[in-house]
């Protein structure tokens, strides 16, 4: 059977599962089995297939999956996720479009220390924003910034999405976490110089308002009072990763126990808390890695029908030099991403997209960040990018949705123009991780 029957039929036989209702994980363990089942000899095949994927998520590497996601419901269910915005609003002033300001910087703080892109736009869609319309803000300057610092959160460590990807891709865990930290805070400047060029252009889009001035000092003091102890734990985080004194499995620990310790000192915690946030976490995780499981099947399927090694010559059989066929592969991204979610995205085109990788001999770091990036873009690409659907469940209920993805459309520039320039600057990814 020829390569290209093979990978379609996986990714149809996928996609039609999914669209009478099954969820897509599950669909992508039935077809690996009908498949195990056709390819491999029947049972024999099957249980081979159970075997080998069984032992790709029974890995220490994995670990941080499940801390990191602890650490996110812990920072947002006892509160310190609000005491990061309140605090960051005190150091703004009167700075035209201060509240929107405030969504990008307070959003990429939060994306130090949840790792989550649904929970930071979730959060914020749900406490800032409201105020923002109340102080006569545009639709485009309250859904833009708040979405934007969404997607910083998959980029910057902690982020589970980072360790999935790296375990996929057999990368290295803690190069893959801190190759994101400086694309993350490019991305980052990029959207407050974005807000400055929006407020000069059309100041009524964001509308200046009496702020009560307490003295410098005074703000200061307070702000500092809530953001040094977050320090403590981005420091836990990624301090102790880049310094190299701890592993990524490690930090995932740190991070966890200082959140733990912060909201203790403040009086967050109670049992009721604890509980919620590990019944949530271990949701999350079992997701994740049946989504893991499913790709190592897909892989291995892929691999023993020969689709892989096909799939590679024919992509190399084309006149197209290294940033052609590097440009061709984000492209594909890009287009599965409007209509896939990140982990599914993930799971059907790294089998494939990997070998060629490999073939190329490109970095993989580098390829790495550049692959998060573009499941950052898709997550606000229409019809389906997740934090569209986010931002459209916490608004006004007179929005539109068109008016959700006008607003994210300058975002989505942002990070097309980022994604480009790491893609001729590889330097912009690799040089933090080659000091560690």
């Amino acid at each position: 059977m020829e390569w290209y029957f093979v990978v379609t039929a996986f990714i149809l036989g996928t996609m039609l599962l999914a669209a009478l209702g099954m969820p897509v994980a599950v669909a992508f363990i039935t077809v690996n089995l009908v498949a195990a089942f056709a390819l491999m000899g029947g049972d024999v095949g099957i249980q081979q297939v159970i075997y080998n994927s069984t032992q790709s998520i029974s890995t220490f590497t994995l670990i941080p999956v499940a801390l990191f996601i602890l650490m996110g419901e812990l920072f947002f269910r006892t509160g310190l996720a609000t005491r990061v915005f309140d605090a960051v609003e005190l150091l703004m002033g009167r700075v035209p479009g201060r509240l929107s300001f405030v969504a990008v910087s307070g959003g990429t703080i939060f994306a130090t220390l949840s790792g989550s892109s649904m929970a930071n736009t979730a959060m914020m869609g749900t406490t800032l924003a409201p105020t923002m319309f109340e102080k006569k803000y545009h639709q485009n300057m309250v859904y833009g910034p708040i979405m934007g610092a969404g997607c910083i959160a998959a980029l910057i460590p902690p982020s589970s999405l980072a360790v999935l990807l790296a375990t996929l891709g057999n990368m290295n865990i803690g190069n893959l976490l801190v190759g994101g930290i400086v694309p993350g805070l490019i991305i980052a400047a990029a959207y407050m110089l974005l807000i400055g060029v929006q407020v000069v252009i059309n100041p009524d889009h964001a509308p200046a308002y009496d702020v009560e001035i307490k003295s410098w000092r005074k703000n200061f003091l307070q702000a500092m009072g809530e953001l040094l102890p977050m320090c403590v734990i981005v420091f836990a985080v990624i301090g102790l990763l880049v310094m190299g004194v701890a592993t990524p499995t490690e930090s995932s620990a740190f991070g966890v126990v200082a959140v733990f310790l912060v909201a203790l000192f403040k009086g967050r915690v109670d049992l009721k808390t604890l509980i919620t946030s590990l019944v949530a976490s271990s949701r999350s995780t079992s997701l994740l890695l049946i989504i893991l499981l499913s790709s190592a099947a897909f892989a291995q399927l892929l691999s023993f029908s020969g689709a892989s090694s096909e799939a590679v010559k024919f992509a190399l059989s084309f006149d197209l030099g290294t940033y052609e066929v590097l440009l061709m592969m984000l492209l594909v991204l890009l287009i599965l991403g409007m209509f896939v979610d990140q982990t599914s995205m993930m799971m059907i085109t790294f089998p494939i997209l990997l070998p060629l990788v490999a073939a190329l001999k490109l970095d993989m770091i580098w390829f790495g960040v550049m692959v998060l990036i573009t499941l950052e873009m898709s997550l606000i690409t229409p019809p389906l990018g997740l934090l569209l659907f986010v931002m459209m469940g916490v608004s006004p209920k007179d929005t539109t949705y068109w008016e959700i993805i006008r607003a994210a459309i300058p975002y989505f520039l942002v990070q097309l123009v980022v994604l480009l320039a790491i893609v001729y600057w590889p330097q912009i990814v690799t040089w933090l991780p080659s000091k560690m």
